[in-house]
């Protein structure tokens, strides 16, 4: 299966609400929520008006012509959020994509472009039973704070500012 890593489009930004509400994480046997769940204060920040702030990323995965993941960051207040010069990051796969190395692919590129934009520090909030907490671990993420169910954590590659490859 081919996959393209792109910058997403400004007419796909309506996509984010999808795959934040894919980027939810739930332990076996619990019910999803509503997909208004996603018009919650602390879940709208993540895509209200995204593409209009400074320091909106977002890279899309794509798969025959279809969107099947996003990977973005923005300076926000949300679960992730250390200060406000540091954007935290949010992706997902569309499930039937998930396992099969697109979202590695995803973050890693995000990455990079992150570092090239001069962004070298970037937090996220992981629930402690989620599978992706393996991926951010590959990617250079490491735990700054445990909460009762996740981690808050951090990629902080500022010492390291001349890496040309991201792990």
């Amino acid at each position: 299966m081919d996959t393209i890593i792109r910058k997403i489009r400004p007419e796909e930004y309506r996509l984010l609400r999808e795959f934040l509400y894919q980027a939810i994480y739930l332990p076996e046997g619990v019910e999803s929520p509503p997909r208004s769940v996603v018009d919650l204060p602390e879940l709208k920040v993540y895509v209200t008006g995204f593409g209009t702030q400074p320091g909106d990323y977002c890279l899309v995965a794509e798969t025959e012509e279809k969107v099947v993941g996003a990977a973005w960051s923005r300076i926000m207040e949300d679960y992730g959020h250390i200060d406000n010069n540091t954007p935290s990051l949010a992706i997902s796969l569309l499930p039937e994509y998930r396992g099969l190395g697109i979202g590695t692919q995803l973050l890693n590129t995000l990455l990079l472009l992150l570092q090239e934009n001069g962004v070298l520090r970037t937090s996220l909030s992981v629930q402690k039973e989620n599978p992706a907490l393996h991926l951010y671990e590959r990617a250079g993420f490491r735990i700054l704070e445990e909460k009762d169910t996740e981690y808050l954590m951090l990629r902080d590659i500022t010492n390291h500012a001349d890496m040309e490859e991201i792990p």
